[in-house]
């Protein structure tokens, strides 16, 4: 493995939502990581979740992805603590749609009040008078969109959200939410061998809406791993770094927003966005989908 040593988040280009003036540098971070274990209560070592977010920013992010359901409230409450007042450039996208139990399991909700609700819990403990973009999130189900997506669109009537984002969706149900109100962005589960949505991403891409690929490493197959974790020791870097790179040059509406909890693996996060693929080395990590 090669040193750590961060490079700019720029590196990986930027991407503007489409109808709109955001634009950020691909490379963002997800804060969800930051709340305690399984997501729920609040960090083991508070200092150094607010020390990651303040290095995050200094290192070129200016997209964070966090939601009021992280911890729940946890990870809003953090990032306005270490950034705010915040960087005029900095992009907060947020996501509603759901709420913990005192157990910490997730519980889909989509009424009017409760989304309303969300997005107003949002805003107060994040300290903005409006959310850039907030995501709604269905959980991958095929349930009907239409209904929340018209409250969506009233909240961003009103002025409380400026732009709309959709999360673990269907083409179907994104071709739902398109035509209650402009979509700026999709965030879905994909990454180097969980490509179930390569002809959403294109056709997103062909429309210039953006794609935040979650979980870059889950559900690799231990050949999957082992294919991955040769080809990144050749190259000098970790598994992780590469698999985020290939993301990365897969499309150019793609987002990243891997989250951390140590500044040192945020750092070889934004490293990989200056990694750059052999047509050789690209072939090999393209076949890895079909390894058994």
């Amino acid at each position: 493995m090669t040193s750590t040593q961060s490079l700019p988040a720029a590196a990986a280009g930027r991407f503007t939502f489409p109808g709109t003036a955001l634009s950020v540098n691909r490379m963002g971070y997800g804060a969800m990581q930051l709340a305690g274990q399984h997501v729920f209560g609040p960090p083991k070592d508070v200092d150094e979740a607010l020390a990651v977010l303040r290095e995050a920013v200094a290192l070129g992010v200016d997209h964070i992805d966090t939601s009021d359901f992280y911890g729940p409230h946890v990870t809003n409450r953090l990032i306005r603590e270490a950034l705010h007042p915040y960087p005029q450039e900095l992009v907060i996208v947020t996501k509603i749609g759901a709420w913990r139990d005192d157990k910490g399991d997730w519980i889909l909700e989509r009424s009017e009040d409760f989304l309303r609700q969300s997005v107003e819990d949002n805003l107060k403990r994040l300290g903005l008078q409006q959310m850039q973009i907030v995501n709604l999130r269905m959980g991958g189900r095929e349930d009907d969109i239409a209904t929340p997506m018209r409250v969506m669109r009233a909240l961003q009537e009103e002025g409380l959200i400026a732009h709309i984002g959709i999360s673990t969706v269907t083409m179907n149900q994104l071709a739902i939410a398109r035509d209650i109100a402009p979509i700026v962005c999709v965030q879905n589960h994909y990454n180097l061998v969980q490509r179930n949505d390569d002809a959403l991403i294109d056709a997103l891409a062909a429309d210039g809406i953006g794609y935040a690929a979650y979980f870059p490493l889950g559900g690799f197959n231990p050949l999957q791993s082992s294919g991955l974790s040769a080809i990144a020791a050749e190259m000098g870097f970790t598994p992780q770094q590469v698999a985020l790179a290939w993301l990365l040059a897969r499309a150019p509406n793609i987002l990243l927003i891997p989250g951390t909890s140590s500044r040192g693996h945020l750092r070889e996060n934004i490293a990989a966005a200056g990694i750059r693929f052999t047509a050789d080395q690209r072939a090999r990590l393209d076949a890895l989908v079909s390894a058994a």
